[in-house]
């Protein structure tokens, strides 16, 4: 009798994961799908299948090491359901589905990825229903302070004539000849055996010989609804609200589907939102800028904000408000107010104004302007 861990090429402590991985492993190699013919192939595939088969359950292997495979044969010590031994290439491919028969993403099993067949994830008629999507749009304002909107949505909703049931009454209802009431048929390709949704019931395993006049069948009708949205203060573009249960009826006795609301915050003719900052853009005259101003200001919030324009402030300098931006959706407090002042070049001057210029160009000195003496300075070092 072969050693089960030197079959599997694993040592005689590995773990179950470790089991699993060198069996399928191996299994793929020796598949007889893969290798049409090969007696050799075959005889490797049962043999590798029998040792996952005790090693991949913790009572037989606790006997195996013990007791060696003899004692599983002979059901000794307690060993349920016989011992190992393929005689059919039909045991050693049940063991190979069981092994491959779930755990890929998003439900798929891994042996769907290699052999690109279908299976069926399980016998139960319950499905979800379907999700719905919309976008709702929303000012700046109602961005900013939170808002509750009544939505008109169509969804599908169960049939109230059938309560579901699709037919006018139960005798309506007849099995599927074709699955004999089972939803799905089982398939054969070589040594390879597969079970698929039945394609004439659609897995229900009946068909509807009498169907509700109501719905035609389908167990289910279009409604519209109302349904009131909660949107919380601090949503922005892009964000999604999930509304649970909003979406279509479910099949079978399945929950419903949810309602995903994209949102889209309208532009702002003077606020732009910079995270859960808001930016605005002030224009000051030249002589606020030199001469210093006090300004009064929206906030986002509805209010007035006063803020003191210090003498000699530059064109870009930004002013902060703490406090006066935009709720955290998450709730971790409020932005900020971010004040960018622009200093305007005074156009249109009347001919007293451009002498007033004039005069006043005669008795600015160097240090008026400290940036564009600093600017001078560095040109003349370059071309020195």
């Amino acid at each position: 009798m072969a050693d089960y861990y030197g079959v599997l090429g694993i040592s005689r402590d590995a773990s179950q994961e470790d089991i699993k991985k060198a069996y399928r492993k191996n299994a793929l190699k020796h598949h007889p799908d893969r290798n049409p013919g090969d007696a050799e192939a075959e005889r490797k595939f049962k043999q590798i299948s029998e040792a996952y088969e005790v090693l991949s359950d913790e009572n037989k292997r606790r006997i195996y090491d013990q007791y060696g495979a003899d004692a599983l044969k002979a059901g000794a010590s307690g060993a349920s359901g016989g011992g190992p031994g393929f005689s059919s290439m039909e045991e050693a491919l049940r063991t190979f589905m069981g092994a491959f028969g779930s755990g890929g993403a998003g439900g798929e099993s891994i042996f769907d990825s290699i052999f690109g067949f279908e299976s069926d994830g399980g016998d139960s008629n319950a499905r979800q229903g379907a999700s719905k999507k919309m976008t709702m749009d929303l000012s700046f304002e109602e961005a900013v302070k939170g808002i509750e909107k009544e939505i008109a949505i169509t969804n599908l909703v169960t049939c109230s004539k059938c309560h579901g049931l699709g037919a006018a009454s139960e005798k309506g209802i007849k099995t599927c000849s074709r699955c004999q009431g089972r939803g799905q048929i089982h398939q054969s390709r070589g040594f390879f055996s597969m079970t698929t949704t039945c394609p004439q019931c659609g897995g229900q395993g009946q068909t509807i010989t009498d169907p509700c006049t109501e719905c035609q069948g389908q167990g289910q009708v279009k409604q519209k609804q109302k349904v009131d949205v909660k949107i919380p203060p601090g949503v922005d573009t892009g964000m999604r609200l999930r509304m649970s249960g909003h979406g279509d009826a479910g099949v079978g006795g399945g929950p419903p589907g949810d309602l995903y609301i994209s949102i889209n915050v309208k532009p702002h003719e003077v606020f732009q939102r910079q995270g859960d900052d808001v930016r605005i853009d002030l224009p000051i005259s030249f002589s606020e800028a030199a001469l210093g101003c006090k300004k009064e200001l929206p906030s986002p919030h509805g209010h007035t904000c006063r803020i003191q324009i210090v003498e000699g402030s530059q064109s870009g300098k930004v002013m902060r408000v703490r406090g006066e931006g935009i709720p955290n959706v998450h709730g971790q407090g409020k932005g900020d107010l971010l004040i960018h002042l622009i200093v305007e070049t005074p156009v249109s001057l009347s001919d007293k104004q451009k002498d007033l210029l004039r005069s006043f160009a005669e008795l600015e000195k160097e240090h008026n302007s400290p940036r564009k003496r600093g600017f001078l300075d560095k040109v003349k070092a370059f071309f020195a």
